[in-house]
C-alpha cells in the first residue's frame, strides 16, 4: 500500500467513532475481526461507513494488487421446473405450468459448443429440482458435455442440486459428489446458501437444505477435490448480525478446508419474488439499499481477506454502475460474461444477457485497475497490460438476445415444454 495511501486513511481514520476505529485497526493490523466487530460494521453509516469502505480498498490493494479479473462463461439453466416453492425465487415453475421448460441434452451441448467458440473457457449449470428426474442426471449430462468439450470446465449444481441428485440416486453425498468429479465437474457453485441462519430460511425457504447440510456437503466437496464458490443472499429479513454469522461460517470453513475460490454477494432482487406479493414475512425490504451494498463489499473484505481473498461484485443483482463502484469497497473480480442469465431475470432483474469482455475491460480501467481474463479457479489467463485494439468474439456480438435467445424466449418455446417431457416419463414408467 502506497504511503499517500496510508497517510490519507490514518487522517480518515481520526474522524470515525472509537469503536469502528478500533476494529478497522484491527483488521488492517492483519487480525480476524468476530461476528460482534463486524455486526457493528454492518449497522455502521457516515464517516464510520467511509472509513470502513477506505480500509477494504486497503486490504484489497495489499492483498490481490490492482488486478481485477472476470471469466468468459455462459450460464445455462436447464429447467425452471422445482418441486421446491422458496419465496424469493420466481425462476421456478411448478411441472404442469405452461411456463416450465426443460432442456435435453443435445440443446445444452448446442450452447456449450457454441459459448466455447467464442473463448468461454467455463459453462455454469444449474437448475430447478425437476420431478421425475433421473437422480444420475446432473453425472451423465456432466459425461456428455465433457465428451464433447474436453476442455471446458463445468462449474455445475448447487449444494441443493447435489442434495436432491443423491437422494433420487440413493447414495450419500459423496458418492454422488465423487460421481460428479468423474464425469467432470470441476466446481459447485456455493449457492443455495441465502443466509445460513436456520430462523431466516424457515421464513423464506422451508424445506430448503439447512444450514449443517449445506456446510457438511460444502465441506464433503472439498474433502474430495472439488472446489466452490461461497455467497450470500441479503436484503430482504436478515439483521446486521445475521450477516456477520454467515460470512464467519465461510471463514471456518475455509480454515478447516481452504476449498473457496471467492465469495459472491447477491441482493435480493424483489420485483417478482413470490413472498413480496403474497404473505411478505414481517420487516420484507425492498432489497438492499446502495449503503447496504457498499457494506457488504466492505465488511466482506475486511472479515475475510486473509481467508477467501478473492471478492465479485454481481453486475447483475447491482447493474454495471453500483458494480464498478463496489470496487472501491474491497472487491477484485467482475464476474462472467454470463451470455444466458435467467434466474435473476426472472426476478426481475434489468441485466443478466451478456457482458462483453471489452466492456468488463473498459469498466475496469475507468477505476484506474489493470483488467485480466482469469480460469473458474482464479488461474490468470491474460493480463491486458494495455488494450492495443484487442477484441474478443463475443465482443462482435451486436444483438445478444437474437444471438442467444432469452429466458422470456426460452418459456414460450413448445419444444422444451416440461410437461411433456414429464408424461412420457410418466408412460415409460407404466
Amino acid at each position: 500500500m502506497n504511503c499517500q495511501l496510508e497517510s490519507s486513511l490514518e487522517h480518515l481514520l481520526t474522524s470515525v467513532s472509537k469503536p469502528t476505529a478500533q476494529i478497522l485497526d484491527r483488521a488492517l493490523s492483519d487480525q480476524d475481526i468476530s461476528v460482534d466487530e463486524a455486526t457493528h460494521l454492518f449497522e455502521a453509516d457516515g464517516s464510520d461507513l467511509l472509513a470502513m469502505i477506505a480500509a477494504a480498498d486497503a486490504l484489497r490493494a495489499r492483498t490481490v494488487g490492482d488486478v481485477v479479473t472476470y471469466v468468459i462463461n455462459r450460464n445455462i439453466n436447464f429447467t425452471n421446473v422445482c418441486v421446491k416453492a422458496c419465496g424469493f425465487c420466481a425462476f421456478s415453475r411448478g411441472h404442469l405450468a405452461e411456463e416450465g421448460y426443460f432442456l435435453p441434452p443435445e440443446e445444452i451441448i448446442r450452447r456449450a459448443t457454441e459459448a466455447h467458440e467464442l473463448g468461454a473457457s467455463e459453462v455454469c449449470v444449474q437448475a430447478g429440482l425437476a420431478p421425475g428426474m433421473d437422480g444420475w442426471h446432473y453425472v451423465k449430462l456432466c459425461r456428455a458435455i465433457k465428451e464433447a468439450l474436453p476442455d471446458i470446465h463445468i462449474h455445475g449444481f448447487s449444494p441443493e442440486e447435489v442434495l436432491y441428485g443423491s437422494t433420487l440416486a440413493g447414495v450419500t453425498v459423496r458418492d454422488y459428489l465423487l460421481a460428479l468429479k468423474d464425469a467432470g465437474v470441476g466446481s459447485l457453485p456455493g449457492t443455495s446458501a441465502e443466509v445460513l441462519v436456520e430462523e431466516i430460511r424457515r421464513q423464506v425457504s422451508p424445506g430448503r437444505i439447512g444450514v449443517s447440510q449445506w456446510i457438511e456437503l460444502i465441506e464433503t466437496a472439498h474433502a474430495v477435490g472439488i472446489p466452490t464458490t461461497s455467497t450470500i443472499m441479503y436484503g430482504y429479513i436478515e439483521g446486521a448480525r445475521d450477516k456477520a454469522a454467515h460470512l464467519n461460517i465461510l471463514r471456518e470453513i475455509q480454515k478447516h478446508t481452504g476449498g473457496i475460490t471467492e465469495f459472491v454477494p447477491l441482493s435480493f432482487v424483489y420485483e417478482e419474488a413470490p413472498m413480496f406479493h403474497r404473505k411478505p414475512p414481517a420487516g420484507l425490504r425492498r432489497g438492499a439499499s446502495g449503503a447496504e451494498v457498499m457494506k457488504m463489499y466492505a465488511v466482506s473484505r475486511l472479515m475475510l481477506n486473509h481467508h477467501i481473498p478473492n471478492l465479485q461484485v454481481s453486475w447483475v443483482k447491482e447493474g454495471p454502475k453500483l458494480s464498478q463502484i463496489a470496487l472501491l469497497a474491497g472487491a477484485n473480480d467482475f464476474g462472467g460474461t454470463l451470455i444466458n442469465e435467467s434466474i435473476s431475470t426472472a426476478a426481475g432483474a434489468s441485466y443478466g444477457q451478456l457482458m462483453k469482455p471489452s466492456q468488463f475491460r473498459d469498466m475496469i480501467r475507468e477505476m484506474g485497475r489493470l483488467p485480466a481474463e482469469r480460469s473458474t479457479t482464479y488461474q490468470k489467463i491474460r493480463v491486458f497490460e494495455s488494450e492495443e485494439q484487442h477484441r474478443d468474439l463475443l465482443d462482435d456480438v451486436d444483438d445478444p438476445t437474437e444471438r442467444f435467445g432469452s429466458y422470456q424466449h426460452l418459456i414460450e418455446l413448445k419444444a422444451y415444454r416440461f410437461r411433456d417431457f414429464y408424461r412420457e416419463q410418466k408412460n415409460e414408467k407404466h
